[in-house]
């Protein structure tokens, strides 16, 4: 049994997500940078605007993270789960996530990013 609320998981789960997106792009920023394009400028516009976007909306969520007393440890991780601590109002949960589910988010929410649609 759970005592987070759904919206306080949300934002915990962005909290796990939105770094994993932003190593993701930056790491697509460096290939982009590297890779022989005609015209690298629209490609490099594209993955910064997003960039830029997700940190904002990284810089958000942790705002709202420290002002719930909220804190996300990592504690494990195999080939198939990883294991996470939360702190909230006294209490610690730990939640197993499983890391294809996690990979699917990230990708959801570069999608996303990418074609302009996300907002927190």
């Amino acid at each position: 049994m759970t005592r987070i609320p759904g919206d306080i998981r949300d934002i915990i789960e962005m909290g796990i997500y939105l770094p994993m997106t932003i190593t993701v792009l930056n790491r697509d920023l460096e290939v982009i940078s590297k890779s022989p394009f005609k015209l690298k400028q629209p490609y490099l516009s594209l993955v910064e605007n997003s960039l830029k976007q997700a940190q904002r909306d990284l810089s958000e969520v942790r705002q709202k993270l420290r002002k719930e007393h909220i804190k996300i440890s990592e504690l494990k991780r195999d080939e198939a789960f990883t294991l996470y601590s939360f702190h909230y109002k006294g209490y610690e949960e730990q939640h197993n996530y499983f890391n294809p589910r996690i990979r699917n988010k990230v990708s959801e929410l570069l999608e996303d990013y990418l074609l302009q649609k996300r907002n927190i």
